[in-house]
């Protein structure tokens, strides 16, 4: 009994110390369930020392991209700049300025364009200034706001990052033109009458000259064809104007063709010019062309290049991009054979 006795209360006591056992491991696991759950705290780090704590990357003023393209921002103004590769530092190139229409990049006006293929080849820069969204939801540049100063301050600025590019990029100063399209070809003609002194020649593609709207009401009532031109003898006293290529389409919807013969004349009368003869070229199956020369006894003032059939795009432009016409004669071959006639003008 007694054998009996003394094993059943060992019995006992080890069924006690399994089940204290067995809640120890439970709350253990439990607990460690528990902390898995739990986010992790970050780790503490050693400090650096101050020195090397302090020291923080700058900002690139200009960053070179895959493409052969620099990206870059002169006080507000973003731009992107093309180089031919391999042009020393020492080498002075002539550079072309390209001015964006409404709803573009900078990015998508060089496709569509293909201007940079043309650089590489011909050997010359070309900037793409863009407009900030801030200043107009619709990319557009505000060549009409006259009245409030706003059009002569982005026309400015262009002016500085141009300025800029010069002296940090291999570009003669000597040696440079505008071009643009639609709004980008109004701000280009308001920026070479308001400084035409640095700039050898401008080309306005389906544009608008200046003096002809002061607001956004005028501009639109000239995209209809109704405005009416103030002389710019007032404007640029005493300083030839760089010489003007004019390409307009006849069958453009958002800027009356008229607006391009205007614009033409309007240099012609301040230069004193007068028209030459219009003759009409056709190469394949492109859309033709008539051009008109507006000249004075010694040089060329302007051409009027207007093209039939061609609408709202950028003549002989990339198929693949708005605002881009494939059929029309190439308006960027035709841009830089007339600065290129005004450059060795110059270094003559």
């Amino acid at each position: 009994m007694a054998r009996r006795a003394r094993s059943t209360i060992f019995s006992r006591s080890i069924q006690r110390t399994i089940k204290a056992l067995t809640r120890s491991a439970v709350r253990a696991g439990v607990k460690a369930v528990k902390q898995a759950l739990q986010p992790s705290k970050p780790v503490t780090r050693a400090r650096r020392p101050a020195k090397t704590a302090a020291v923080r990357p700058k900002v690139a003023a200009a960053v070179k991209l895959h493409n052969g393209f620099t990206v870059g921002i002169a006080g507000a103004q973003r731009y992107r700049l093309f180089v031919p590769p391999g042009v020393q530092q020492t080498v002075r190139l002539p550079l072309l300025v390209m001015l964006h229409g409404c709803s573009q990049t900078t990015e998508a006006f060089a496709a569509s364009t293909r201007m940079n293929q043309i650089a590489a080849k011909e050997g010359f820069a070309v900037l793409y200034p863009e407009q900030n969204h801030l200043a107009n939801l619709q990319g557009c540049w505000n060549w009409h706001q006259t009245r409030s100063g706003q059009a002569q301050t982005e026309a400015d600025a262009i002016l500085a990052t141009i300025l800029q590019v010069c002296q940090r990029q291999p570009v003669d100063p000597g040696r440079i033109a505008l071009a643009g399209l639609s709004a980008g070809a109004s701000m280009a003609a308001l920026l070479a009458v308001r400084h035409p002194e640095r700039f050898c020649a401008v080309a306005m593609h389906s544009g608008i000259a200046p003096g002809v709207a002061h607001s956004l009401a005028g501009a639109l009532k000239a995209m209809r064809g109704h405005g009416v031109a103030a002389p710019l003898s007032a404007l640029t006293a005493g300083t030839h104007l760089p010489a003007l290529l004019v390409i307009q389409g006849s069958a453009d919807h958002l800027v009356a063709p008229g607006n391009g013969l205007a614009a033409a004349q309007l240099w012609a009368v301040r230069e004193g010019a007068i028209p030459a003869r219009p003759r009409t070229v056709q190469r394949g199956a492109r859309q033709p062309a008539t051009l008109t020369d507006y000249k004075t006894k010694d040089r060329l003032v302007a051409t009027l290049c207007a093209i039939q059939g061609l609408g709202h795009a950028w003549s002989g432009g990339a198929a693949s991009q708005a605002y881009s016409d494939p059929k029309g004669p190439d308006a960027s071959r035709m841009i830089w054979a007339f600065a290129a006639k005004q450059f060795a003008r110059v270094a003559a």
